[in-house]
Protein backbone atom coordinates (compact mmCIF):
# COMPACT_ATOMS: atom_id res chain seq x y z
CA UNK A 1 0.00 0.00 0.00
CA UNK A 2 1.33 3.41 -0.96
CA UNK A 3 1.57 5.63 2.09
CA UNK A 4 0.62 9.29 2.11
CA UNK A 5 3.88 11.12 2.77
CA UNK A 6 4.13 13.23 5.92
CA UNK A 7 7.92 13.16 6.10
CA UNK A 8 10.27 16.14 5.50
CA UNK A 9 10.89 15.06 1.92
CA UNK A 10 10.04 13.71 -0.46
CA UNK A 11 6.59 15.15 0.19
CA UNK A 12 3.32 14.37 -1.57
CA UNK A 13 3.28 15.18 -5.30
CA UNK A 14 0.14 16.73 -6.81
CA UNK A 15 -1.58 14.77 -9.63
CA UNK A 16 -1.05 17.72 -11.99
CA UNK A 17 2.70 17.31 -11.51
CA UNK A 18 2.63 13.57 -12.15
CA UNK A 19 0.62 14.23 -15.31
CA UNK A 20 3.16 16.80 -16.48
CA UNK A 21 5.89 14.20 -16.13
CA UNK A 22 4.03 12.04 -18.68
CA UNK A 23 4.51 14.71 -21.37
CA UNK A 24 5.94 13.06 -24.50
CA UNK A 25 9.72 13.07 -24.59
CA UNK A 26 11.83 15.45 -26.64
CA UNK A 27 15.53 15.39 -27.41
CA UNK A 28 17.57 17.54 -25.07
CA UNK A 29 19.37 19.17 -28.01
CA UNK A 30 16.13 19.95 -29.84
CA UNK A 31 14.60 23.42 -30.06
CA UNK A 32 11.61 22.19 -28.06
CA UNK A 33 13.81 21.48 -25.06
CA UNK A 34 15.58 24.85 -25.30
CA UNK A 35 12.17 26.54 -25.17
CA UNK A 36 11.20 24.53 -22.08
CA UNK A 37 14.55 25.17 -20.40
CA UNK A 38 14.39 28.91 -21.03
CA UNK A 39 10.85 29.14 -19.70
CA UNK A 40 11.80 27.24 -16.50
CA UNK A 41 14.94 29.25 -15.77
CA UNK A 42 13.06 32.50 -16.41
CA UNK A 43 10.37 31.41 -13.94
CA UNK A 44 12.98 30.44 -11.38
CA UNK A 45 14.69 33.81 -11.69
CA UNK A 46 11.35 35.46 -10.94
CA UNK A 47 10.80 33.23 -7.91
CA UNK A 48 14.35 33.77 -6.62
CA UNK A 49 14.30 37.50 -7.43
CA UNK A 50 17.64 37.21 -9.20
CA UNK A 51 19.36 38.23 -12.41
CA UNK A 52 22.13 35.71 -11.71
CA UNK A 53 22.58 32.57 -13.74
CA UNK A 54 20.19 29.78 -12.73
CA UNK A 55 21.33 26.28 -13.59
CA UNK A 56 19.46 22.95 -13.62
CA UNK A 57 21.34 19.86 -12.46
CA UNK A 58 20.22 16.25 -12.76
CA UNK A 59 21.26 15.26 -9.25
CA UNK A 60 20.30 15.59 -5.64
CA UNK A 61 21.05 18.93 -4.04
CA UNK A 62 24.20 17.40 -2.57
CA UNK A 63 25.56 17.02 -6.08
CA UNK A 64 25.29 20.78 -6.57
CA UNK A 65 26.63 21.33 -3.04
CA UNK A 66 29.73 19.27 -3.84
CA UNK A 67 30.02 21.06 -7.18
CA UNK A 68 29.90 24.44 -5.47
CA UNK A 69 32.74 23.45 -3.17
CA UNK A 70 34.84 22.19 -6.10
CA UNK A 71 34.22 25.37 -8.10
CA UNK A 72 34.22 28.12 -5.51
CA UNK A 73 36.70 27.23 -2.75
CA UNK A 74 40.07 28.52 -3.90
CA UNK A 75 41.76 28.83 -0.52
CA UNK A 76 40.02 27.91 2.71
CA UNK A 77 36.33 27.44 3.45
CA UNK A 78 34.38 27.80 6.67
CA UNK A 79 31.47 25.39 7.05
CA UNK A 80 28.82 26.48 9.54
CA UNK A 81 27.34 23.39 11.17
CA UNK A 82 24.22 23.07 13.30
CA UNK A 83 22.75 19.73 12.27
CA UNK A 84 23.22 16.52 10.32
CA UNK A 85 23.26 18.00 6.84
CA UNK A 86 25.50 20.97 7.59
CA UNK A 87 27.87 18.58 9.39
CA UNK A 88 27.86 16.46 6.24
CA UNK A 89 28.71 19.46 4.07
CA UNK A 90 31.93 19.92 6.04
CA UNK A 91 32.78 16.28 5.40
CA UNK A 92 32.05 16.76 1.69
CA UNK A 93 34.28 19.84 1.56
CA UNK A 94 37.19 17.94 3.07
CA UNK A 95 36.63 14.95 0.77
CA UNK A 96 36.91 17.31 -2.19
CA UNK A 97 40.44 18.02 -1.02
CA UNK A 98 39.66 21.54 0.17
CA UNK A 99 41.04 23.25 3.24
CA UNK A 100 38.10 23.77 5.56
CA UNK A 101 37.15 24.45 9.16
CA UNK A 102 33.86 23.55 10.81
CA UNK A 103 32.22 26.11 13.08
CA UNK A 104 29.84 23.96 15.06
CA UNK A 105 26.99 24.87 17.36
CA UNK A 106 24.73 22.55 19.31
CA UNK A 107 22.01 20.80 17.31
CA UNK A 108 18.83 22.83 17.71
CA UNK A 109 20.67 26.16 17.73
CA UNK A 110 20.86 28.57 14.78
CA UNK A 111 23.87 29.94 12.99
CA UNK A 112 23.81 33.61 13.96
CA UNK A 113 25.09 36.70 12.19
CA UNK A 114 27.51 37.24 15.10
CA UNK A 115 28.99 33.78 14.63
CA UNK A 116 29.50 34.38 10.92
CA UNK A 117 31.07 37.79 11.56
CA UNK A 118 33.45 36.33 14.13
CA UNK A 119 34.67 33.64 11.74
CA UNK A 120 35.06 35.89 8.68
CA UNK A 121 36.80 38.63 10.68
CA UNK A 122 39.80 36.30 11.00
CA UNK A 123 40.50 36.82 7.30
CA UNK A 124 41.23 33.11 6.89
CA UNK A 125 38.38 32.26 4.53
CA UNK A 126 37.53 32.95 0.90
CA UNK A 127 34.26 31.02 1.00
CA UNK A 128 31.59 29.74 3.34
CA UNK A 129 28.83 27.16 3.37
CA UNK A 130 25.62 27.60 5.32
CA UNK A 131 22.33 25.73 5.47
CA UNK A 132 19.45 28.17 5.80
CA UNK A 133 16.92 25.63 7.05
CA UNK A 134 18.53 22.61 8.74
CA UNK A 135 16.07 19.83 7.94
CA UNK A 136 17.36 17.47 10.61
CA UNK A 137 16.54 19.85 13.46
CA UNK A 138 13.84 22.20 12.15
CA UNK A 139 16.06 25.24 12.75
CA UNK A 140 15.92 28.18 10.36
CA UNK A 141 18.94 30.47 10.73
CA UNK A 142 18.39 34.24 10.25
CA UNK A 143 19.50 34.60 6.63
CA UNK A 144 18.78 38.35 6.20
CA UNK A 145 20.91 39.20 9.25
CA UNK A 146 23.68 36.89 8.05
CA UNK A 147 23.52 38.44 4.58
CA UNK A 148 24.00 41.89 6.11
CA UNK A 149 27.24 40.65 7.71
CA UNK A 150 28.43 39.13 4.44
CA UNK A 151 28.40 42.57 2.81
CA UNK A 152 31.38 43.43 5.03
CA UNK A 153 33.41 40.68 3.33
CA UNK A 154 33.10 41.18 -0.45
CA UNK A 155 35.94 38.76 -1.21
CA UNK A 156 34.14 35.84 0.47
CA UNK A 157 31.95 33.71 -1.80
CA UNK A 158 28.73 32.62 -0.07
CA UNK A 159 27.32 29.16 -0.77
CA UNK A 160 23.85 28.85 0.76
CA UNK A 161 21.69 25.72 0.91
CA UNK A 162 17.96 26.53 0.80
CA UNK A 163 16.96 22.91 0.15
CA UNK A 164 13.99 22.83 2.52
CA UNK A 165 13.07 26.52 2.52
CA UNK A 166 13.10 27.83 -1.04
CA UNK A 167 9.60 28.76 -2.28
CA UNK A 168 8.03 28.59 1.21
CA UNK A 169 9.10 32.12 2.15
CA UNK A 170 10.73 35.00 0.30
CA UNK A 171 14.47 34.47 -0.30
CA UNK A 172 15.46 37.31 -2.65
CA UNK A 173 18.84 36.08 -3.84
CA UNK A 174 20.16 39.31 -5.32
CA UNK A 175 18.95 41.52 -2.47
CA UNK A 176 20.60 39.18 0.02
CA UNK A 177 23.78 39.05 -2.05
CA UNK A 178 23.96 35.24 -2.21
CA UNK A 179 26.66 34.08 -4.65
CA UNK A 180 25.50 30.48 -4.97
CA UNK A 181 22.04 29.44 -3.79
CA UNK A 182 21.31 25.72 -3.97
CA UNK A 183 18.12 23.73 -3.50
CA UNK A 184 16.49 20.44 -4.40
CA UNK A 185 12.89 20.00 -5.46
CA UNK A 186 11.44 17.22 -3.29
CA UNK A 187 10.65 19.42 -0.30
CA UNK A 188 8.91 22.81 -0.55
CA UNK A 189 8.74 22.53 -4.34
CA UNK A 190 6.80 19.25 -3.94
CA UNK A 191 8.32 17.55 -6.98
CA UNK A 192 9.79 14.05 -7.18
CA UNK A 193 13.51 14.01 -6.28
CA UNK A 194 16.29 14.08 -8.84
CA UNK A 195 16.58 17.72 -9.91
CA UNK A 196 18.73 20.37 -8.23
CA UNK A 197 18.80 24.09 -8.93
CA UNK A 198 21.70 26.42 -8.24
CA UNK A 199 22.54 30.03 -8.96
CA UNK A 200 25.87 31.60 -9.78
CA UNK A 201 26.59 35.30 -9.39
CA UNK A 202 29.19 37.05 -11.51
CA UNK A 203 31.49 36.89 -8.49
CA UNK A 204 30.98 33.13 -8.25
CA UNK A 205 31.69 32.61 -11.94
CA UNK A 206 34.80 34.80 -11.69
CA UNK A 207 36.01 32.66 -8.78
CA UNK A 208 35.33 29.45 -10.70
CA UNK A 209 37.53 30.67 -13.55
CA UNK A 210 40.50 30.77 -11.15
CA UNK A 211 39.98 27.31 -9.64
CA UNK A 212 41.62 24.16 -10.97
CA UNK A 213 40.12 20.69 -10.58
CA UNK A 214 36.48 21.70 -10.94
CA UNK A 215 35.67 18.34 -12.49
CA UNK A 216 33.26 18.12 -15.41
CA UNK A 217 29.73 17.15 -14.35
CA UNK A 218 29.35 20.13 -11.99
CA UNK A 219 31.77 22.54 -13.67
CA UNK A 220 30.11 25.96 -13.35
CA UNK A 221 31.80 27.14 -16.54
CA UNK A 222 30.32 24.23 -18.50
CA UNK A 223 26.90 25.17 -17.11
CA UNK A 224 27.48 28.80 -18.08
CA UNK A 225 28.37 27.86 -21.66
CA UNK A 226 25.33 25.60 -22.00
CA UNK A 227 23.05 28.19 -20.41
CA UNK A 228 23.78 30.53 -23.30
CA UNK A 229 21.95 27.99 -25.48
CA UNK A 230 19.19 27.31 -22.93
CA UNK A 231 20.62 23.90 -22.24
CA UNK A 232 22.68 21.78 -19.83
CA UNK A 233 26.15 20.25 -20.21
CA UNK A 234 24.85 16.69 -19.85
CA UNK A 235 21.50 15.04 -20.60
CA UNK A 236 18.96 16.53 -18.17
CA UNK A 237 16.02 14.85 -16.43
CA UNK A 238 13.53 16.20 -18.96
CA UNK A 239 10.42 14.74 -17.29
CA UNK A 240 11.29 16.49 -14.01
CA UNK A 241 11.88 19.75 -15.86
CA UNK A 242 8.38 19.42 -17.34
CA UNK A 243 7.23 18.97 -13.74
CA UNK A 244 9.10 22.10 -12.63
CA UNK A 245 7.52 24.03 -15.50
CA UNK A 246 4.05 22.97 -14.34
CA UNK A 247 4.83 23.69 -10.68
CA UNK A 248 6.09 27.18 -11.42
CA UNK A 249 2.89 27.82 -13.35
CA UNK A 250 0.89 26.62 -10.34
CA UNK A 251 2.95 28.71 -7.90
CA UNK A 252 2.43 31.92 -9.85
CA UNK A 253 -1.27 31.13 -10.25
CA UNK A 254 -1.57 30.79 -6.46
CA UNK A 255 0.46 33.97 -6.02
CA UNK A 256 3.78 34.09 -4.19
CA UNK A 257 2.44 36.22 -1.33
CA UNK A 258 -0.43 33.78 -0.89
CA UNK A 259 1.95 30.82 -1.03
CA UNK A 260 4.17 32.31 1.65
CA UNK A 261 1.15 33.15 3.81
CA UNK A 262 -0.15 29.58 3.44
CA UNK A 263 3.16 28.20 4.66
CA UNK A 264 3.13 30.55 7.67
CA UNK A 265 -0.43 29.51 8.52
CA UNK A 266 0.41 25.80 8.23
CA UNK A 267 3.46 26.26 10.47
CA UNK A 268 1.34 28.05 13.09
CA UNK A 269 -1.29 25.32 12.95
CA UNK A 270 1.22 22.50 13.47
CA UNK A 271 3.04 24.37 16.24
CA UNK A 272 -0.28 24.86 18.01
CA UNK A 273 -1.01 21.13 17.82
CA UNK A 274 2.46 20.24 19.14
CA UNK A 275 2.09 22.62 22.07
CA UNK A 276 -1.50 21.56 22.85
CA UNK A 277 -0.46 17.89 22.98
CA UNK A 278 2.24 18.59 25.53
CA UNK A 279 5.30 18.21 23.34
CA UNK A 280 8.21 20.64 23.27
CA UNK A 281 10.09 22.24 20.39
CA UNK A 282 13.66 21.42 19.44
CA UNK A 283 14.27 24.92 18.02
CA UNK A 284 13.95 28.17 19.90
CA UNK A 285 10.81 30.11 18.96
CA UNK A 286 12.61 32.77 16.89
CA UNK A 287 14.37 30.14 14.77
CA UNK A 288 11.64 27.58 14.06
CA UNK A 289 11.41 26.40 10.50
CA UNK A 290 8.61 27.55 8.23
CA UNK A 291 8.50 24.18 6.45
CA UNK A 292 8.75 21.54 9.17
CA UNK A 293 8.37 21.36 12.91
CA UNK A 294 10.81 19.31 14.96
CA UNK A 295 9.02 18.41 18.18
CA UNK A 296 10.69 17.13 21.34
CA UNK A 297 9.28 13.85 22.61
CA UNK A 298 8.75 15.29 26.08
CA UNK A 299 5.81 12.91 26.72
CA UNK A 300 7.98 9.84 26.21
CA UNK A 301 5.74 8.56 23.43
CA UNK A 302 6.70 5.26 21.81
CA UNK A 303 7.56 6.93 18.51
CA UNK A 304 8.57 3.67 16.81
CA UNK A 305 5.18 2.26 17.78
CA UNK A 306 3.45 5.39 16.57
CA UNK A 307 5.30 5.20 13.26
CA UNK A 308 4.21 1.57 12.83
CA UNK A 309 0.56 2.35 13.64
CA UNK A 310 0.50 5.30 11.27
CA UNK A 311 2.05 3.17 8.54
CA UNK A 312 -0.69 0.59 8.97
CA UNK A 313 -3.21 3.39 8.50
CA UNK A 314 -1.54 4.60 5.32
CA UNK A 315 0.64 7.46 6.55
CA UNK A 316 4.43 7.84 6.45
CA UNK A 317 5.69 9.47 9.67
CA UNK A 318 9.15 10.65 10.70
CA UNK A 319 10.40 9.78 14.20
CA UNK A 320 13.52 11.95 14.19
CA UNK A 321 16.82 12.02 12.34
CA UNK A 322 20.29 10.83 13.26
CA UNK A 323 21.32 11.24 16.87
CA UNK A 324 17.94 12.73 17.86
CA UNK A 325 15.86 9.90 16.39
CA UNK A 326 13.28 8.78 18.95
CA UNK A 327 13.93 11.91 21.01
CA UNK A 328 12.20 14.10 18.45
CA UNK A 329 9.75 13.78 15.59
CA UNK A 330 9.27 15.98 12.54
CA UNK A 331 6.05 17.10 10.92
CA UNK A 332 6.32 18.76 7.50
CA UNK A 333 4.10 21.64 6.41
CA UNK A 334 5.32 22.56 2.95
CA UNK A 335 4.84 22.20 -0.75
CA UNK A 336 1.28 21.75 -1.90
CA UNK A 337 -0.03 20.80 1.55
CA UNK A 338 -3.31 22.35 2.63
CA UNK A 339 -4.66 22.71 6.15
CA UNK A 340 -7.12 19.87 5.46
CA UNK A 341 -4.18 17.51 4.77
CA UNK A 342 -2.63 18.31 8.13
CA UNK A 343 -5.96 18.13 9.95
CA UNK A 344 -6.45 14.61 8.58
CA UNK A 345 -2.94 13.51 9.52
CA UNK A 346 -2.94 15.01 13.02
CA UNK A 347 -6.39 13.54 13.75
CA UNK A 348 -5.03 10.08 12.96
CA UNK A 349 -2.01 10.75 15.20
CA UNK A 350 -4.42 11.70 17.99
CA UNK A 351 -6.27 8.40 17.51
CA UNK A 352 -3.00 6.47 17.70
CA UNK A 353 -1.82 8.39 20.76
CA UNK A 354 -5.04 7.48 22.54
CA UNK A 355 -4.17 3.82 22.00
CA UNK A 356 -0.49 4.17 22.89
CA UNK A 357 -1.19 6.23 26.00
Amino acid sequence: MAKKLFIPGPVEVHPDILQAMATPMVGHRMAEYATLHGRVTTGLKKLLATEAKVFLSTSSAFGAMEGAVRNLVAGRCVNFCNGAFSDKWHDVTRRCGKEADAVKVEWGKPITAELVDEALATGKYDSLTLIHNETSTGVMSPLPEIAAVLRKYPDVVSIIDTVSSMSALPIPVDELGIDCCIFGVQKAFALPPGLAVFTASEKALARARTVEGRGYYFDFLEFEASDAKNNTPSTPCISLIYAMDKQLERMFAEGLDQRWARHRALADFVRGWVSDRGYGFFAEEAYRSMTLTCAVNSRGTDLAGLKKMLGERGFAFDDGYGKIKGKTFRIPHMGDMQRSDLEEFLAVIDECLAVLG
